[in-house]
């Protein structure tokens, strides 16, 4: 597949009206003001070589749409930064390509394609842009706010195992590979939240980070962290699993503080609460559990 083989196929996606046809240089967007994020995945340490490219697809765009979503804003478009490589590959993931943005409801404003060294590990990244938010900082939690999350907490970092070759569920598999941004619920959680981000690195802590984001401490009991009936077969339902879930990532779920007193208009699970301090506590039904030494992923060079 050569450059102007992908491009036509690009075009035959949900194209944004901005990207002109994916004809130009540019995308032009009127839309303001913007929130923009942009992220990578690299094979081997986002995703597992033998992976789907169907699947890759997804889950470039997808994280991206999440750190939208934790803003509360509308998705716009993405832009697309993709090196050429296997013929099939490039195909399944132009598929998988149309299938996240018909189902996100956003469009391609553009990109840029390269050509694949042979062997060499894909790097794809996607910028996506989104309007019309508050956009609540990550740093906006007040004293004695509470900690709220959306969805369940673990099921990325079992299915991740299951994609390594660990017998497990579909279901827990699908968390890890396709991941669904919570797009509605942080338009409807912007308006009243305090602070709000998406836990990709593990709820721990990205809990940590909105904290100290926020020069306060938080407190998180553990028995409230939501789990799935799904992980509770696969991985059970005591401390250690707890903790596995909370210190997994790649959950995509949608962590926000609020004033105490004030339920949210979406499903989401109380965690904690936020106190004058530093630092993140733990506790268990009132009993003090000790920090593991990893609170969630963080990049490094061994």
């Amino acid at each position: 597949m050569t450059e102007a083989d992908f491009l036509a196929a690009l075009r035959t996606l949900p194209i944004h009206p901005a990207a002109r046809g994916l004809r130009d240089d540019a995308a032009r967007l009127i839309l303001a003001p913007l929130v923009v994020s942009t992220d990578t995945l690299v094979e081997g340490v986002h995703f597992l070589p033998d992976d789907p490219p169907r699947d890759v697809a997804w889950k470039l765009v997808a994280t991206n749409l999440s750190d939208i979503a934790g803003k509360g804003a509308r998705p716009e478009g993405i832009l697309l930064n993709y090196p050429l490589s296997d013929d099939g590959w490039d195909r399944a993931f132009l598929e998988g390509l149309g299938e996240v943005l018909s189902a996100c409801g956003t469009g391609l404003l553009g990109g840029d394609t390269v050509t694949l060294p042979s062997r060499a590990p894909r790097i794809l990244t996607v910028t996506a842009f989104g309007g019309d938010t508050p956009a609540p900082p990550r740093g906006g939690a007040g004293e004695n706010d509470a900690l709220w999350v959306t969805g369940t907490i673990g099921d990325a970092g079992a299915g991740l195992a299951i994609a390594q070759g660990t017998p497990g569920p579909s279901a827990l598999l699908a968390r890890y590979r396709r991941p669904v941004p919570r797009l509605a619920e942080g338009r409807v959680l912007s308006r009243v939240a305090h602070a709000m981000m998406d836990v990709s690195d593990g709820l721990l802590i990205d809990a940590a980070r909105m904290a100290e984001a926020s020069g306060l401490a938080v407190e998180i009991d553990l028995a409230a962290v939501p789990l799935s009936a799904e992980y509770r077969r696969h991985s059970g339902d005591d401390r250690t699993a707890r903790l596995q879930a909370a210190t997994a990532g790649d959950d995509y779920e949608l962590l926000f503080a609020m004033p105490a007193n004030v339920r949210p208009a979406v499903a989401a699970t109380r965690l904690g609460r936020f106190r004058r301090g530093t630092g993140l506590d733990l506790h268990e039904d009132g009993v003090a559990v000790p920090l593991p030494a990893r609170l969630g992923y963080l990049h490094r060079l061994d």
